[in-house]
């Protein structure tokens, strides 16, 4: 590690890293703000479990709809003018979640909310990923992520609080709360215009010797020739690593959206508590796996060891889960579940690193996106099976079954993984000999 690669990376974490993990952090309030808003509104539109969970999950038709034109878009006009025109609209949009009438209007506007936001995840990690070395890219794609977790620890006390707050337009909780929660997206896209680079030869912050070490140094960092982006660009639909890494990511999302929209409605059945001291407890595991992300990432970093630091925290996440259904409600059962969600939400910290590394440079826009696309499938299906099976069986242990049933099935994907990476480091190195 040279003293220049240590420079540069402190300067992107403060420039780049830090102000997109802000992003982040408010999409992932503004999508995940109506499972508070469900303790109210369910009532307010007449939603049972079922209709509830397909309008947490139709959010994702829209996302997962968006995916593909939005990296495109990115490509074509740039970080700049990309980020401030989908922030600016995500912002009006989850505004507009206030004036809901219908549960047609709710679906709708789920829809359009995931449309805008569709390629801000995709997006972030493939400008990211151009601008950090792999010594530290755990780290720094962990960072933004992480703002996920921070997001529900944030939003969640403050969500309940404005659900409860009186407001000056005498509106319902839930509607001043989407309000609210809505706007500072508004002022980011604002924001986004006027701060970042296209590139890291624009950025103005580098000096000529760290926008050269950038460009020698970091994959992706370069544009290439015109006329190459396109060629293997598709390589990722014939790479099992790419494949492999798409499922990977289902199944960590598939934990985190099924905690995310449903935690609320578990810890207020567990404890029988008000919004606003439920959004305190919904707090708790999102405040842990925020910690674990971090620590479990820059672990990763220091062994350089990808697909064991996200199996270990799933196989910690069914297990925690699990007992918290057996233990029922009461101390030791919501303990159990606080530390269940702390490491599904922790199994997030070392998986970027894994597409970015092994995946050719021709291949990494597409990959990440067709990743995306596989693992929103997640938050389009999961959601609603967890309704389904609660207002089937008038039960929570069917949802967490297969909540936990799906952690498992994570662990034995990030085994199969490790091979697939063994295997092809091994064949490029007979290559090299």
């Amino acid at each position: 590690m040279t003293d220049q690669e240590t420079t540069i990376g402190r300067k992107v974490l403060w420039r780049l890293v830090l102000p997109s993990a802000l992003f982040i952090l408010m999409g992932s309030i503004d999508r995940a703000n109506v499972g508070f808003a469900a303790l109210q509104m369910n009532q307010t539109l007449g939603l049972s479990g079922s209709k509830y969970g397909f309008a947490a999950g139709v959010l994702f038709v829209g996302y997962l709809a968006a995916k593909y034109p939005s990296v495109l878009l990115f490509e074509a006009i740039g970080m700049r003018r990309w980020l401030a025109t989908i922030t600016l609209a995500w912002g009006v949009s989850a505004s507009a979640m206030a004036l809901v009438q219908t549960e047609g209007q709710l679906y709708a506007l789920r829809v359009v909310i995931g449309f805008t936001e569709g390629g801000l995840s995709s997006g972030l990690m493939i400008y990211l990923s151009h601008w950090a070395s792999e010594r530290y890219r755990a780290s720094v794609l962990a960072l933004p992520i992480m703002a996920i977790s921070i997001a529900q620890v944030v939003g969640a006390p403050v969500s309940g609080w404005l659900m409860q707050v009186d407001n000056p337009l005498g509106w319902e909780g839930w509607r001043w709360m989407f309000l609210v929660e809505g706007m500072p997206a508004v002022l980011l896209g604002l924001f986004a215009w006027f701060h970042y680079p296209d590139s890291p030869q624009e950025a103005r912050w580098l000096s000529p010797s760290e926008k050269a070490w950038i460009a020698a140094n970091i994959k992706g960092a370069t544009k290439p020739a015109k006329g190459a982006a396109a060629k293997g660009r598709w390589d990722v639909l014939r790479l099992p690593v790419g494949w492999v890494s798409a499922l990977i990511w289902f199944c960590i999302l598939s934990g985190n959206y099924g905690i995310m929209f449903w935690l609320p409605q578990i810890v207020r059945g567990l404890t029988g508590l008000t919004p606003a001291e439920t959004g305190l407890i919904v707090a708790l595991p999102w405040a842990g796996s925020a910690v674990g992300l971090y620590l479990n990432a820059r672990h990763s970093d220091r062994t350089q060891e990808r697909f064991m630091h996200v199996a270990v925290p799933a196989l910690g996440g069914a297990a925690g889960l699990l007992t918290a259904y057996v233990l029922g409600p009461g101390l030791p059962g919501l303990v159990a579940l606080v530390i269940g969600g702390a490491c599904v939400g922790s199994t997030v910290a070392a998986f970027w690193a894994i597409p970015t590394r092994l995946l050719p440079p021709s291949a990494l826009a597409m990959g990440i996106v067709a990743i995306n696309i596989v693992g929103s499938l997640a938050g389009a299906t999961v959601p609603p099976a967890m309704g389904w099976l609660r207002d089937t069986s008038g039960s929570f242990l069917p949802p967490t079954l297969l909540l936990a049933a799906i952690q498992v099935m994570l662990a034995v994907l990030c085994v199969i993984g490790r091979k697939l990476e063994r295997g092809g480091l091994a064949a490029r190195a007979a290559a090299l000999a």
